[in-house]
């Protein structure tokens, strides 16, 4: 079976660098990963995210379906809002991390990783016995496209009806773009303030719509040097936000409270959930590990499945990379309890020589006075 495509592949296939990905054929670069990070923290840069999950799950119980599957608690929505959770198998672990919205009292839109999207929507027709809904995987029905940073609201509010001034983050609205029919949601995987955008009715075989908004989109930002972004940036955008990775820093053998996750699990909600029973033992009876944050004190770039050390290994970095914005090497990880404390020296083993970092605060990496959404949102 031949790699799938996103709605933008024909874009990508002339004006970027082609990679598979999850599964995908996908731009990992057009122009380059160090500007197209920097177009994003410093103006303004479009992503295609049609390669993720899209599932509308929809009937008279879909908040006690959707709050039975997640850890998060989605009756706290309003109608239009939305919510970032995991969800879990029996033992705790995170079976993936997603973002979904309230459409309306009987609408859930919910978006997942790109390689997950078979596993994930399994796991959702497993879990319907019981419960009076429908869930239809819309993923290639819909396209998604994320535009992220200062600029993004500008940029977006010259095609769009909807008022984006007036849209809070983790809210989603109803808008016209170039004419078709949308749905805007103020969030993002690169810790700027930003919006993922869902063109309805675009399907893969015809996706026109699609094509037609991401080249006006990149047309209005001109002014704002928008570039178009590939996965290089992606990654290394919502690294330095402290966002973890699906299969690289959260996985089935994880738990959120591991990951730093505690704040989207809800053991007290009014429902039971998948994985509860799980999470309350762990929550009594503590963690030995946790995930940290570090940056290098000396040159080096730290990567994926590095080794961690003091006077012996400690752990292994789930993810790693170079940050351009803080111009050195930066790391997600995994520790014993004891060194999660800023400011504590670590090694990180880079082939035969070992590299002195530290573990710093790491959500995000940067100064949110002078970058991410926070600063935007003042």
């Amino acid at each position: 079976m031949g790699l799938k495509r996103s709605h933008l592949y024909e874009y990508h296939k002339e004006h970027g660098k082609i990679v598979e990905f999850a599964g995908f054929e996908m731009p990992v670069w057009f122009e380059g990963i160090i500007p197209e990070h920097n177009a994003v923290r410093n103006s303004v840069g479009l992503f295609d995210v049609s390669h993720m999950g899209r599932t509308i799950a929809e009937g008279k119980d879909v908040e006690k379906y959707v709050n039975y599957i997640i850890t998060n608690d989605v009756s706290a929505l309003e109608p239009m809002s939305g919510l970032y959770t995991v969800m879990c198998n029996s033992k705790g672990g995170i079976v993936d991390d997603l973002t979904l919205y309230k459409l309306d009292n009987e609408r859930v839109l919910i978006v997942y990783n790109a390689s997950n999207r078979e596993k994930d929507f399994n796991w959702f027709k497993n879990l319907l016995e019981g419960f009076d809904i429908s869930i239809s995987d819309v993923s290639d029905d819909i396209a998604m496209i994320a535009i992220q940073g200062p600029k993004a609201e500008k940029t977006l509010q010259e095609i769009a009806t909807a008022n984006l001034k007036d849209l809070p983050r983790f809210k989603i609205a109803e808008s016209k773009i170039l004419g078709y029919d949308s749905l805007i949601a103020r969030t993002g995987y690169t810790g700027e303030d930003g919006f993922e955008v869902f063109i309805l009715d675009t399907p893969l075989k015809n996706p026109i719509k699609a094509i037609e908004v991401w080249n006006m989109l990149l047309d209005v930002g001109a002014e704002y040097g928008i570039k178009a972004c590939g996965l290089g940036a992606r990654d290394s955008l919502r690294l330095e936000a402290g966002l973890s990775l699906y299969g690289n820093d959260i996985d089935e053998e994880i738990n959120p409270f591991e990951a730093k996750l505690r704040w989207v699990v809800k053991l007290k909600k009014a429902s039971n959930f998948v994985g509860k029973d799980a999470l309350l033992k762990i929550s009594f009876e503590g963690v030995k590990k946790t995930r940290v944050g570090i940056t290098l004190e000396e040159r080096g770039i730290p990567r994926h499945g590095y080794e961690i050390w003091d006077q012996g290994k400690i752990g292994v970095i789930t993810s790693g990379g170079y940050s351009p914005t803080l111009d050195r090497g930066i790391a997600l990880g995994y520790v014993p309890l004891e060194y999660d404390k800023i400011g504590t020296p670590v090694k990180i083993k880079i082939r035969d020589k070992f590299v002195k970092g530290k573990i710093c605060k790491s959500h995000p990496f940067y100064d949110e006075s002078e970058y991410g959404w926070k600063r935007e949102m003042k």
